[in-house]
């Protein structure tokens, strides 16, 4: 890895990407002659990691500038695929084919944000910051804004954002494991989570981009492969992208039949009173508590008497355990049911539907929401530091630009293949599990229901499959395609070891982000400016081991979707840092009070809105009813617009209320904007 010219790197990544695919060619060999699935899964998940390890181990480095900007030597086209793989993270390559599964046109969104966000870095940010050729972002922000309460409010900033991020992607890491393995969630959790490490901890940013390099290439062929053949099968021709258009006349017409069925309207209206009985329940309490609590010990008494079978006993009483101990906690808790219940109990939308049809006012407040989460994912896309830092590594700024528009294109590969995903899921369930009987249910079904991504509820005892009666988590439906499709299990595999890539590569971006800001930002920048070399890479090494551990214990709660706690990582990224890039680049009048009072009040907007409207309660704080309702009806995963908004208007005003920036400050705007030499 010591030879950073294009041509070996091109050999030596072509013979890796040759024998990745010999690779699974054998293991379909083995497949058809009994290898036993689980040892596929664990074919791909230990030799994959063992391959990013071996990368990781030859490419490890004592150097400072190795280990936080890769030397400052990756060519633009493998800067374009590293900074790919960093950016598709568990989100990209699970959860958008699930929520475009689920939502539609409104899962387009996502789409057009992270695309739309990369044409902001190329235009606004990327050629700058490497012309400024430091290491980290709160580095821009402590030369621009002159002095250490920028830099420490940007690390503060880096730090959260990144956090709730590598959540997200060990998260995503762990229903992998469980799934594809058999492991628990939680330790699954955990062995992802050495996979991580093993790059990130020994070479730093030189290990990581040369993994995410080889990462790339499993992610993007994974991803291609089972909706190539999907496409073959369903139309004769090989080219999702082109032929889904034609899948989704079909789901059209499958949906026009499977709404208006008897069973399924019946389905909704039994849900729809379901959920009238949580706001009876809520407006009675605090005696429907005492209510229920005696009606399930009374069907626990009963049923014991009647001889009914253990399973159904030990359903009720796993009820009566979840029963809420307080009056606040039942209303928060039937709140949640009745929220539920009452939207599978609505009537489904098409998916062509571009918004809903409650109603003019449904329809505007979900226009508003699109717009809203848009807006949020491109200057969250434009400000995210673990992105903005992989332009550090380039030779020069006209390599940064030409790496932009390589990253923009290794990532279309796979944004313009996720809609023909949904497309061809949605027309396998459709076509081939609605409607079936529940007790002849496939295999994957029962696996992934084991995990608490799939759950089935016979509402109207039928023993037939109503669509109203299957819950699919949106993180799902991207792993299962192969399994639904009844595609060999190599290829389930494959794809399982493609998400795997996705979320090991974003996670050693994010905690490599994290270990910096804290060790460089804090440590040697602040704390010990005559910190020795070996000093800081030992800090920064003993802080990512336990970031990584923290993160890994919060995502082993399974806090939330991985989309959401992505969307939520945009918000606050965008909101602390893309008012005082923008403005610390384009305007020389923004001061250093007005940067630090804007990032400040922009992230306090942003998780004030974030959490209010996301969480009712803190149980473990002791914290009772402080949800509200949404301004406007945006919701919590666009809480960056607030922030946003907030950040520019207040550095703006404090800025023209204060002095001007020092005539030193503004020449480095100068030489940052106008360079006399566009290749320095």
């Amino acid at each position: 890895m010591a030879d950073y010219t294009t041509v070996p790197l091109r050999r030596y990544y072509a013979f890796y990407t040759a024998g990745f695919f010999i690779f699974i060619l054998i293991l379909a060999f083995l497949e058809r002659h009994g290898l036993p699935p689980r040892w596929i899964g664990y074919s791909f998940l230990f030799l994959t990691i063992f391959l990013y390890a071996t990368i990781g181990i030859l490419a490890r480095t004592a150097s400072v500038s190795e280990y936080y900007v890769a030397g400052r030597r990756v060519p633009a086209v493998f800067n374009g695929m590293a900074t790919g793989a960093d950016w598709m993270s568990a989100a990209s390559f699970m959860g958008l084919a699930g929520t475009l599964y689920l939502s539609g046109y409104q899962g387009l969104a996502y789409v057009m944000g992270w695309t739309g966000g990369y044409v902001l870095v190329a235009l606004l940010l990327a050629p700058y910051l490497r012309r400024f050729g430091q290491y980290t972002i709160p580095d821009f922000l402590a030369a621009r804004y002159g002095g250490n309460p920028a830099r420490l409010v940007g690390v503060f900033a880096t730090v959260l954002a990144s956090f709730v991020y590598v959540v997200a992607q060990i998260y995503g890491v762990g229903l992998i494991t469980s799934r594809f393995v058999g492991l628990q969630f939680e330790i699954g959790v955990f062995v992802g989570l050495a996979g991580i490490l093993v790059c990130s901890f020994l070479g730093g940013m030189r290990a990581v981009t040369w993994t995410q390099v080889a990462q790339y290439a499993i992610l993007i062929v994974a991803y291609l492969v089972p909706v190539t053949i999907l496409s073959y099968q369903v139309t004769g021709i090989p080219v999702p992208q082109l032929t889904y258009g034609h899948v989704l006349q079909k789901v059209q017409v499958l949906e026009e039949r499977i709404f208006d069925e008897p069973a399924e309207i019946e389905g909704r209206r039994i849900f729809r009173e379901r959920a009238d009985g949580y706001l009876e329940r809520i407006q009675a309490l605090p005696g429907s508590l005492d209510e229920e609590r005696l009606r399930l010990f009374e069907q626990i008494n009963d049923l014991k008497s009647n001889n009914a079978q253990m399973r159904e006993v030990v359903a009720v009483e796993r009820e009566r355990r979840e029963l809420p101990k307080s009056s606040e906690a039942a209303r928060i808790y039937w709140d949640k049911l009745m929220r539920e219940a009452a939207q599978r109990g609505a009537d489904p939308e098409h998916h062509l539907t571009p918004f809903p049809s409650g109603g003019e006012e449904v329809s505007n407040t979900a226009r508003l929401n699109f717009l809203s989460l848009v807006f949020c994912l491109m200057v969250g896309t434009a400000a995210l530091p673990h992105v903005l830092m992989r332009y550090y590594t380039t030779p020069s700024v006209r390599e940064a630009r030409t790496s932009v528009f390589w990253s923009l294109l290794f990532i279309l590969a796979l944004y313009l293949t996720a809609p023909a995903y949904a497309a061809f899921a949605k027309y396998e369930i459709y076509s081939t599990l609605i409607g079936s009987s529940i007790a002849q249910l496939p295999v994957w079904v029962s696996a992934w229901g084991k995990i608490g991504l799939v759950s089935i509820e016979d509402v109207n005892g039928d023993g037939i499959l109503q669509l109203v009666e299957l819950a699919l988590n949106p993180d799902v439906i991207l792993l299962a395609t192969p399994e639904i499709a009844g595609l060999p299990y190599v290829i389930s595999g494959l794809v399982a070891a493609g998400a795997l890539a996705a979320a090991l590569s974003t996670a050693d971006g994010l905690l490599l982000t994290i270990a910096s800001a804290l060790s460089h930002d804090v440590y040697y920048k602040v704390y010990r400016p005559d910190a020795t070399t070996q000093w800081r890479l030992v800090v920064s090494k003993t802080l990512l081991l336990v970031v990584a551990v923290f993160a890994a214990t919060v995502a082993s709660q399974k806090p939330a979707t991985i989309l959401s706690m992505v969307a939520w990582a945009f918000s606050l990224a965008g909101a602390a840092f893309f008012p005082a890039l923008i403005l610390g680049v384009f305007w020389k009048r923004a001061n250093a009070a007005g940067a630090v009072t804007g990032m400040v009040i922009g992230l306090l907007v942003t998780l004030y809105y974030m959490v209010r409207v996301q969480v009712d309660a803190i149980p473990w704080l002791g914290i009772q009813g402080i949800g509200m309702d949404p301004w406007w009806g945006i919701e919590s995963t666009s809480a960056g617009v607030w922030g946003v908004a907030a950040g520019f208007l207040t550095i703006i005003v404090v800025s023209l209320c204060g002095q001007a920036p020092s005539k030193a400050t503004q020449d480095f705007v100068e030489s940052v904007r106008y360079p006399e030499l566009e290749g320095s």
